[in-house]
């Protein structure tokens, strides 16, 4: 396909067809497929291993300079480090791995992310690092509806995405440490 071909968005039926299979993710015990650093505004790199930093989150990324509209003062968010996507969602809306990026994820999981397996406060424990989902939400916005379509947004954000986190969880990180792709992605229990 020339580089200047997007390819066909997913329709209804294809997305709601690949449900079942988002449903299997391991609630437990994944992996880690995919890190994506953005070190600017439209920019992405895909890292074999990564550091996470209770400060900066993934260290190299830009999420420390992003301004947030959630924050009184406009400085970035502090539950939104980082924006972690199920690899099942995102293979099923594009199936082309090398679109992946695009999600605007930096971490890509085969894990159940849904709100009944990961309530908000849940830990995950990945390579030397553990992360801790937040209460933040993370929608689908208008970037996503550009490069993936409105079915996918629909599907994302329909309640039963909202409920299974299709678009994916907010999480900050809670223990520094390294990552590598292929890691186990290990759930904890909510901090107390």
């Amino acid at each position: 396909m020339p580089a200047d071909m997007t390819p066909p968005h997913r329709t209804a039926a294809e997305l709601a067809d690949g449900l079942p299979v988002i449903r299997e993710s391991p609630r437990d015990e994944g992996r880690l497929e995919m890190i994506v650093r953005r070190p600017a505004v439209g920019q992405r790199q895909l890292l074999e291993h990564a550091a996470l930093d209770t400060v900066v989150g993934l260290v190299g990324d830009s999420w420390s300079l992003r301004r947030s509209s959630r924050t009184a003062d406009g400085a970035p968010h502090p539950d939104m480090q980082l924006n972690v996507m199920n690899a099942r969602v995102i293979s099923l809306i594009a199936p082309d791995r090398a679109r992946w990026p695009l999600a605007g994820d930096q971490l890509f999981v085969d894990l159940d992310l849904g709100s009944v397996n990961l309530p908000v406060g849940t830990q995950l424990e990945i390579g030397t690092a553990a992360i801790e989902v937040t209460a933040q939400p993370h929608t689908a916005c208008g970037k996503f509806v550009e490069r993936f379509g409105v079915a996918a947004t629909a599907f994302v954000n329909s309640p039963e995405g909202r409920g299974l986190h299709l678009r994916g969880i907010n999480a900050r990180v809670v223990r520094s440490g390294a990552i590598r792709v292929g890691d186990r992605v290990v759930k904890r229990g909510p901090a107390r």
